[in-house]
């Protein structure tokens, strides 16, 4: 604060300032500065030492629940048919496979099945033909085994579920005649579902299907469910600038609904320790970092870094220190701005004594 000066005993300046001690050799150590214990101990300084650890490296987006598209049946005939009756099941109700939904009469089911129940008493090879032409119009597997068991065709089939699931639309009413091609049930299993997560496009290079997720939705605060990533897809929102992600989830209970928003955790870390200090021992200067080291006996050194990957209160340094080493964690910013000081202060010395 004042024309550089030094003394070979301890003094204070004109304002009443103590002199900073000065060792020998110390001089030499640019960006290196020495504090006394009591000082140490006003300024609160507190060290860490640089270890390695694994650092969990999560995104964290939106996105909402859809139905896994390769667990939806649609339920149709490849003939003319009419309803006769249909079972207690409307929109919304779970079925399980081989359940019942309605009963139907086909002229044409009929004559196939009749053709079947009359040479399948010639055993199965004879009837493979007969068998076929049923299986080709969709006859539910459990109809035919009866037709085969029985040797004699129903006036009506009782039409069942292919899977466990919710009925999603059911579009029958007794007494209707129905045509080849017609949606008479639509059936989702609710058992795995998709959450579609859009991701920034500046975190798409740390995504890869495997990759674990975690899945918290509105309507269950507290409650998070376990998945992985299983598909990056390739193209980008323009809008948005966001990739969609889909990740796989276990639904259990069923509790996990379609369109929900949800808020998803994928983690993208790769399980290796690294070497890293806590974010506070990091300043950033602007163009450049730095951590203040302690090397003992109230020396303190700035070292510059270069910073990786953050997690929580910590992140990466990938040069710079190594693990063993002390940094200071709280106080740095005034060791650093006294080290800068002193540097300047030597800078100036040297011009003023140069020639």
């Amino acid at each position: 604060m004042g024309l550089p000066d030094v003394s070979p005993t301890p003094k204070k300046d004109s304002m009443g300032m103590d002199y900073i001690a000065v060792y020998e050799g110390e001089e030499d150590e640019s960006g290196t500065v020495r504090l006394g214990p009591a000082r140490i101990q006003r300024t609160g300084v507190v060290t860490e030492v640089v270890a390695e650890r694994v650092l969990a490296q999560k995104i964290r987006a939106p996105g909402t629940i859809q139905l896994d598209e390769r667990r939806i049946s649609v339920i149709s005939l490849r003939t003319e048919a009419f309803i006769e009756s249909v079972e207690n099941i409307t929109t919304g109700s779970e079925v399980r496979r081989h359940q019942p939904l309605m009963r139907l009469y086909s002229p044409v089911i009929s004559g196939a099945a009749a053709e079947y129940a009359a040479v399948a008493a010639g055993g199965r090879e004879a009837g493979r033909g007969s068998r076929q032409k049923l299986a080709n119009m969709l006859v539910p597997e459990d109809v035919i085994a009866e037709i085969e068991s029985s040797r004699r065709v129903p006036l009506s089939l009782a039409w069942t579920a292919p899977r466990d699931g919710v009925v999603l639309e059911r579009n029958v009413v007794e007494g209707m005649r129905i045509n080849p091609g017609d949606v008479l049930f639509r059936i989702a299993d609710h058992s795995i579902v998709w959450a579609l997560v859009d991701v920034p496009e500046s975190q798409l290079a740390r995504l890869a299907p495997g990759q674990r997720a975690s899945v918290q939705a509105r309507a269950f605060p507290g409650r998070a469910f376990a998945g992985t990533v299983d598909v990056v897809y390739p193209k980008l929102d323009a809008a948005t600038r966001s990739a969609r992600v889909r990740v796989e989830l276990p639904n259990p209970g069923f509790a996990l609904r379609p369109d929900m928003y949800i808020l998803a955790e994928i983690d993208t870390g790769d399980g290796r320790p690294r070497a890293s200090v806590p974010e506070s021992a990091v300043i950033d200067s602007g163009d450049r970092q730095l951590v203040v080291l302690d090397r003992g006996e109230g020396r303190f050194e700035q070292r510059t870094v270069r910073t990786g990957v953050r997690s929580g209160t910590y992140v990466e340094v990938l040069e710079g220190v190594v693990p063993g080493d002390l940094v200071v964690t709280s106080a740095n910013f005034l060791i650093d701005a006294e080290s800068n000081l002193k540097a300047a202060l030597k800078a100036l010395v040297k011009d003023e004594l140069a020639p």
